[in-house]
């Protein structure tokens, strides 16, 4: 009996019961395929470091003593295509069952199943053994609610796996939540950790993807690629992080700055999101530094809450509304990403910087995200589509279980409201409070009108104006409808010219 087994890109988890001990009978495959290069427009780092960090697994199963079909992507064989490649594979084998791990993209679920459902040899499907939760937790949490709420669930979750709790199940320090002690502005020195990750020499790998004709964006810098591309190194991160970044993090998770791209986080979601971490052991290690006092709880109550919390009812989120999701638009918005999306030259220094940083590094942190590209996203009407392709295609952490989310929920509002409670706009004011940005910008963060005066703040107030009728219902938003009511007609007139000569021009900002 020879059973296939299939390995995902973002299923690199060394420590599945799968992989305690060989077994001859087995033989496992990854697939470095077409299929999944080519569904959006990737990084060039983000496709880098897949391919070597799954070729990096391989060879440690192999050395493990497991049997292994790798197949590169230009290999002859290679069909670059998931199921197709199956089929080869189970009759090159004489293969008597398949059995493959949960993907977490909704559309390799749906072709697995597919697929299965077909064959003609058994076949079986188990857990990743990843997540803290089951795909549907979330869902049995909120039921039929029209709108779910992250800090029910990640209350559920602490409870659960009895995160930073008394003995009397209450959270420790008095409060769930810390998140407005995790908002102040840095003004500091840039930090230099003492750890780097090692740099990666695969400008091999890069020419091989070049010839294989696999389209890209971004800077593939190949022959210094600083990601953790195994376990080890992965761990050798997360030491380094809650060692020296993580007593800072909680202060300034939410600030922003040119002199630092990476500031206090972690850079640990590649490892987490392609399975080379477990959640639970990033997790325990937090509240363990907390428990020694070599952090402090606001920050480390943060960053758990990032992974505890938002992270798992994200995907709760993702697998309750899949496929719906994906077709979300609240605004009905329909433009156009402007050309700087691809090059980062722009005028306005922040997002220069939030997009140029991801064209370098296929990284920027929430609030980059967030509330530079996402904000300017939402206030320009740009296509919550298209910025959901970008972001997926950017970030080298992007999975679509975690990315979609995310931006059509959190950054886009484009569901209404199920995800978030409100739209996370702004104008300039909040920019300036939490960055270095506005210094020195082409742009004056104050002034409303002009061409001078800042894109952010005309699309400010026009956002608000123009979806009035869905927003002011909004409990969240009563403060900003007042704001609105006291500007007088003509600076209204005044700010929608502004804003509409702002979004003609947008492609030379």
């Amino acid at each position: 009996m020879t059973t296939l087994r299939l390995i995902l890109g973002d299923q690199l988890n060394l420590q599945h019961r799968w992989f305690a001990s060989p077994n001859n009978s087995v033989i496992y495959t990854l697939m470095e395929i077409r299929q999944e290069t080519d569904y959006v427009l990737h990084h060039a780092q983000k496709i880098i470091a897949i391919f070597a960090a799954m070729r990096e697994f391989a060879r440690q199963l192999v050395a493990q003593g497991h049997q292994v079909h790798y197949l590169n992507i230009d290999e002859p064989t290679n069909l670059q295509a998931l199921t197709a490649n199956l089929d080869s594979l189970i009759h090159h084998y004489h293969a008597d069952r398949f059995e493959y791990q949960e993907p977490d993209e909704w559309h390799l679920d749906q072709q697995l199943t597919n697929y299965c459902r077909d064959l003609t040899i058994p076949s079986a499907a188990c857990t990743s053994e990843h997540f803290f939760c089951e795909r549907r937790q979330a869902q049995q949490v909120f039921g039929d609610r029209p709108h779910w709420r992250m800090e029910t669930f990640y209350r559920q979750m602490r409870v659960k796996h009895r995160i930073l709790l008394t003995d009397q199940q209450r959270p420790v320090g008095g409060q769930w939540n810390y998140d407005q002690e995790n908002r102040k502005a840095w003004s500091g020195e840039p930090p230099v950790p003492s750890y780097q990750q090692r740099a990666h020499n695969h400008a091999m790998l890069w020419q091989i993807i070049i010839n294989a004709k696999v389209q890209s964006f971004g800077e593939a810098d190949a022959s210094n690629v600083r990601w953790p591309l195994n376990r080890s190194e992965a761990l050798l991160q997360l030491d380094a992080f809650i060692a020296e970044s993580l007593p800072y993090f909680g202060d300034f998770q939410d600030a922003m700055s040119r002199r630092s791209w990476r500031l206090f986080h972690s850079l640990l979601s590649f490892a987490l999101n392609t399975k080379m971490l477990n959640p639970r052991e990033v997790v325990a290690r937090a509240e363990l530094a907390w428990q020694r006092g070599d952090a402090p709880l606001a920050a480390t109550e943060g960053f758990i809450r990032q992974i505890l919390g938002w992270r798992e009812y994200v995907r709760g989120v993702y697998w309750a509304k899949m496929p719906e999701y994906a077709l979300q638009n609240q605004f009905a918005l329909t433009r156009e990403l402007p050309a700087w999306f691809w090059t980062g030259q722009t005028r306005m220094n922040c997002l220069a910087a939030a997009i140029t940083q991801s064209l370098q590094y296929a990284y920027a942190h929430h609030i980059q995200r967030l509330m530079i590209i996402g904000n300017f996203a939402l206030l320009a009407g740009l296509a919550p589509d298209a910025v959901h392709r970008w972001y997926l295609g950017v970030y080298i952490d992007a999975f679509e279980w975690v990315e979609l989310p995310n931006t059509l929920g959190m950054s886009q509002y484009a569901d209404g409201g199920i995800l978030a409670s409100k739209p996370y706009v702004s104008s300039a004011a909040y920019i300036d409070r939490m960055s270095d940005y506005c210094s020195g910008c082409h742009y004056a963060k104050k002034v409303r009108i002009g061409d001078r005066a800042c894109p952010f703040n005309a699309l400010y107030w026009q956002f608000f104006v123009r979806h009035r009728e869905k927003l002011q219902v909004n409990p969240r938003l009563s403060l900003v409808y007042r704001n609105l009511k006291r500007i007088v007609p003509s600076e209204l007139d005044a700010i929608a010219q502004q804003a509409e000569f702002v979004l003609k021009n947008i492609e030379t900002l």
